[in-house]
């Protein structure tokens, strides 16, 4: 590790108001920079964990809006404005960690940038229509959107240049592909990690299959019900976010549970004793699924994105196709008995993801640009 008295680290992270995956790859970031300042377009203290707030924290003009941090998603037109209004003069290094603005912070003369990226924007790239599309918002904020998302694609393009970055890192080839395709820049690979002391509870399977994560658009968790609806198997939905009215409404006059916002110990449960997750959505990465093989259960998946680095033939199912039949079709192997997967196969694939690994990995791709000092 460098000299943290000679070099004064900057950790930009898009805004602190949850934690989720990427909160976790912020901390392990952090434990690596212990005298690093975070810099945040608007942070929560309450709902973060007390390795973060140990830290100082900027936070950007946004925090000052009324109603700008319980709605900060209304305010992705002037996210990058408020990301550059940042003053990072005096730092030597800066790292961030983006899947919205945080790459788009202006880098300081003399300064090293180094970006790890968990999506381009996907709000106005690839997942543009599972934001924005009919039925997805209203039609005053599909115009908006459409006007707007050709400036938001050439702010995201032109601060991801050589100039501002001087090395990207992604969190999956699927991501790495992304990133070249929409910057025209090449990233190095380094794979998230999962948390595996936590998911060590004995494994009790029951008869329940299990969807759990955050409620966005793209996760189709929509197919999930429709499939089990048709299969008349039991289903439980656990997580929370934006869609949770959506989901709360579709599993009316079912017998599909739904659990928002559980607890750690309740996913634990959860994880544990599921017959196997359900994965509909095509992810950047998907820490889910590490976190199901981790407690030893099957994970049913689309054979896209993320979990195809993760998920291999012996931890899983996958289907071909974001639809219904596809999901059933999946199901029914593990029901039949088609798909033979062993707790211990999973939980031997899930430790091949370790944080440990991250973070050597992490500080390699690092020292490449910026070496000890």
């Amino acid at each position: 590790m460098k000299n943290e008295k000679a070099a004064r680290v900057a950790v930009v992270h898009d805004w602190l108001n949850g934690m989720r995956g990427g909160e976790a790859v912020l901390e392990a970031i952090l434990e690596l920079y212990p005298q690093a300042e975070i810099f945040t377009l608007v942070c929560e203290p309450a709902k973060i964990s007390e390795k973060i707030k140990r830290h100082v924290i900027h936070t950007s003009r946004m925090q000052t809006i009324p109603g700008a941090v319980a709605r900060y998603r209304h305010f992705l037109p002037l996210m990058p404005k408020f990301i550059e209004s940042f003053d990072l003069r005096g730092f030597d290094l800066i790292i961030s960690s983006s899947h919205c603005v945080a790459k788009g912070i202006r880098k300081p003369a003399g300064a090293v940038h180094v970006a790890y990226v968990h999506a381009p924007m996907r709000y106005v790239w690839d997942r543009f229509n599972d934001y924005f599309g009919a039925g997805r918002a209203s039609l005053a904020v599909r115009i908006a959107a459409g006007v707007l998302r050709g400036k938001l694609q050439k702010w995201d393009r032109r601060t991801s240049s050589r100039e501002n970055i001087d090395l990207v890192l992604s969190n999956s080839r699927f991501i790495a592909d992304r990133i070249l395709e929409f910057w025209g820049r090449e990233a190095k690979v380094v794979n998230p990690f999962v948390d595996f002391a936590r998911f060590s509870k004995p494994r009790d399977p029951k008869s329940f299959y299990l969807v759990f994560g955050a409620f966005a658009p793209y996760k189709r968790i929509d197919l999930a019900i429709e499939a089990f609806r048709r299969l008349q198997l039991p289903l439980v939905i656990a997580g929370g976010g934006q869609e949770v009215e959506k989901i709360r409404y579709l599993v009316q006059n079912t017998k599909i549970e739904l659990i928002p916002h559980p607890s750690n110990e309740e996913v634990n449960r959860l994880l544990s004793e599921c017959r196997a997750l359900v994965f509909p959505g095509i992810e950047d990465f998907g820490i889910t699924p590490l976190e199901a093989m981790a407690a030893g259960a099957p994970v049913i998946a689309i054979d896209a994105g993320g979990a195809r680095e993760t998920v291999t033939k012996d931890t899983g199912v996958f289907f071909g196709e974001q639809t219904v039949d596809a999901v059933v079709n999946a199901v029914l192997k593990i029901e039949q008995g088609h798909a033979k997967i062993t707790e211990q196969a999973c939980r031997k694939r899930a430790a091949d993801f370790s944080k440990t690994r991250f973070q050597r990995e992490f500080l390699a791709g690092v020292d490449s640009v910026y070496p000890a000092r």
